[in-house]
């Protein structure tokens, strides 16, 4: 059965719109116009109380009864519970996925995502500062990432959920401004990532109004 997968073009979207292609699951886009406020629609909030995308419903979650699911994490880890890809079944092959996973949810994505509101300000005065602090902390994690994938290809040694979710980000890094030069791991990473089919389609999808 079909999942439908409530999202915008945004970063946030973008991890679930990969993990669905990468799985093989059937899914269609029901955008939510973040810039419109659809976001806080009666429809949208009882399946998303926190008014943010992405959230999914799928008809056939656990013992064949439809579920919603918000929080992008959640989404991910449901997904590859689920279809078992991505989520390796041990405990101890799963806790490099969900400590990388807890990162991205925790800094690389709320950091970055500061620098994205900053840039916009157009008072000097009010962007100067938070602007050099919030980029200071995303070219940290930048190093950060870089380091880990100087040891394994992807960030949990094989290709799981936790590379989807930081790919969502690092797929803004100009937005950063992020050179990926300046960490060549991480290019490395993301140029295998990007070349993946499933990758190319999840990026390809439509989750807005226009040709994303």
């Amino acid at each position: 059965m079909t999942i439908t997968l409530h999202t915008w073009n945004t970063p946030n979207g973008r991890k679930i719109s990969v993990a669905l292609e990468e799985m093989e699951l059937p899914y269609t886009v029901k955008t939510v116009n973040i810039g419109k406020g659809e976001q806080f629609e009666p429809d949208f909030l009882r399946i998303s109380p926190n008014n943010k995308i992405p959230a999914i419903v799928d008809p056939d979650g656990p013992g064949g009864q439809p579920v919603s699911i918000f929080e992008s994490g959640a989404i991910l880890l449901y997904l590859g519970e689920k279809t078992g890809k991505f989520l390796p079944p041990s405990l101890r092959d799963r806790i490099p996925v969900l400590e990388w996973l807890m990162w991205q949810m925790g800094g690389f994505g709320p950091m970055p995502g500061q620098v994205h509101h900053f840039r916009a300000i157009e008072s000097e005065v009010d962007r100067r500062y938070g602007l050099k602090r919030y980029s200071d902390e995303t070219h940290r994690l930048y190093g950060v990432l870089d380091r880990r994938l100087a040891e394994v290809e992807f960030v949990a040694g094989e290709l799981s959920i936790a590379d989807f979710a930081i790919l969502g980000w690092a797929w803004r890094h100009e937005r950063h401004q992020v050179e990926l030069d300046r960490y060549p791991n991480v290019k490395r990473w993301y140029n295998v990532l990007s070349a993946r089919p499933g990758v190319k389609r999840g990026f390809a999808a439509r989750l807005d109004e226009t040709v994303a």
